[in-house]
């Protein structure tokens, strides 16, 4: 097969891996039934002046699966970062003892469960329009090398595979993640 395509195809298929990278990394964020170090991945403190995640100052355990603690490496973060977590939206109330947080995950209703699968789906929706955008890029690529028409039509076909292959996957995760979320 020609280089060029054979760069394309690499190209289309890398832009395809790293949706569903974006994507794992987004189901990560949500919640499922039990508490989990990633459900603070979104939570970013004023570390002097500066927006750092929280897992960049501090340690994160779940000491059961209902509770989440968070140790500070400083202790004056105590506030800001309790600040934080109960800023950053994620219906978690955390409890400052002076050492560490403590945060208690309340078990999800049902109508937050079907809430968070729905928001896992967009989001496997979003990795799905980048695979395909990927596939697009890539067809319109091979339209502009000077090939073969059958060598095109082999390089389009492959870049086909490529796409169901990476939908596929994205599909399968967020069936596990809905499996995962809507498990009582």
């Amino acid at each position: 097969m020609n280089e060029e395509i054979e760069f394309i195809l690499d190209a289309a298929k890398e832009q395809m891996e790293n949706a569903i990278e974006h994507l794992m990394k987004e189901l990560r964020a949500i919640r499922a039934s039990k508490a989990t170090p990633a459900m603070l991945s979104t939570v970013f403190v004023d570390y002097y002046g500066a927006q750092t995640p929280l897992s960049q100052i501090a340690n994160i355990n779940t000491p059961d699966p209902r509770t989440l603690s968070v140790q500070p490496w400083e202790k004056n973060m105590l506030q800001a970062i309790e600040k934080a977590i109960q800023n950053a939206n994620l219906g978690l109330n955390p409890m400052n003892n002076g050492e560490i947080i403590i945060i208690n995950v309340p078990p999800l209703t049902e109508e937050r469960r079907l809430q968070l699968a729905k928001q896992s789906k967009s989001e496997a929706e979003h990795a799905k329009v980048g695979i395909r955008n990927a596939r697009k890029d890539a067809n319109n690529e091979i339209k502009k090398v000077e090939v073969s028409d059958d060598e095109k039509k082999i390089a389009e076909d492959e870049i086909q595979l490529l796409t169901n292959s990476f939908v596929k996957q994205s599909d399968d995760l967020f069936t596990k993640k809905e499996m995962e979320i809507l498990t009582v």
